[in-house]
């Protein structure tokens, strides 16, 4: 189901584009399970329901899109292993109203395969090529150099298929750090779940919304010492979550959460010295 919000003289559609399923005891880290699986019930494999979340931006003059899910790419095995309910991109965007086609720019908070799988599409040779022809992809610079050079620890989350066919049609624009992309629309470098994480500031009017990624990857990771096990730098994580989160309280952001299947936006507060959210 898609979600419509307005954003000043900006118009903001979170896109269902499927869902798959983690093993809860990484998504939470060093949580118990006993306190996490009160909001995300495991199955009978201890895997929790995973949204995949895009979030497409129309400021009036362009359409961004913020990552692109887990795509078609995945072998049985693979599929099965993560439990992946694909939808695909082009339907889900038609609900917005925008084709491929009319796709002007596409982010990528990282190269993980939930995140940037629907970059690309098989053509009728059976390679990869860009699935929204018209747009160019912003990647952080060493985001690409890290999804290319895989370690042990890294390769399992990288598949070249979804980044390498960009780089031969010429359609990647490789940045370093915080960068305004278009006006009202800045990504935020954030590392932590790696090194080269991005969230993605969208400001129109006196209004603000933030795009998480993996940063705060859930409504069930608001609270800080909530921090996924698969990230790489987790104290980097705890930082930039402090960061991010109290300029979302102080200026009243709308967070946009990535990969929660129920709670897609909401602004937070402070109680009693607690975060919490309040819905829209």
């Amino acid at each position: 189901m898609t979600e419509k919000l307005n954003l000043g003289s900006f118009v903001l559609y979170i896109i269902d584009s499927g869902n798959i399923r983690l093993d809860g005891g990484a998504m939470f880290g060093t949580v118990p399970r006993v306190l996490w699986e009160k909001t995300n019930p495991p199955d009978e494999n201890n895997r929790i329901l995973i949204g995949l979340n895009l979030l497409l931006v129309k400021t009036g003059k362009k359409n961004i899109l913020i990552d692109t899910g887990s795509g078609e790419k995945g072998d049985d095995k693979f599929n099965k292993i993560y439990e992946i309910e694909h939808k695909p991109i082009d339907n889900a965007l038609l609900t917005a109203g925008v084709k491929p086609s009319e796709i002007d720019i596409v982010i990528n908070t990282h190269l993980h395969f939930d995140h940037a799988g629907g970059n690309t599409i098989m053509n009728k040779d059976g390679g990869y090529i860009p699935a929204f022809p018209n747009a160019r992809y912003i990647i952080q610079k060493d985001e690409w150099f890290d999804a290319i050079n895989t370690n042990e620890k890294t390769r399992a989350s990288y598949r070249k298929d979804d980044f390498l066919p960009l780089q031969e049609a010429g359609v990647v624009e490789l940045i370093e750090g915080d960068r305004e992309i278009e006006k009202g629309i800045s990504v935020l470098k954030t590392p932590g779940h790696n090194r080269n994480h991005q969230c993605v500031l969208i400001e129109s009017g006196d209004k603000k919304a933030v795009y998480l990624g993996d940063l705060v990857p859930t409504a069930s990771h608001i609270p800080l010492p909530y921090i996924m096990g698969y990230d790489l730098f987790p104290l980097e994580t705890l930082e930039n979550k402090k960061r991010i989160l109290n300029k979302a309280v102080d200026e009243e952001w709308i967070l946009i959460f990535e990969h929660d299947p129920k709670i897609k936006a909401a602004y937070l507060k402070k109680e009693g010295g607690k975060l919490a959210l309040k819905t829209l």
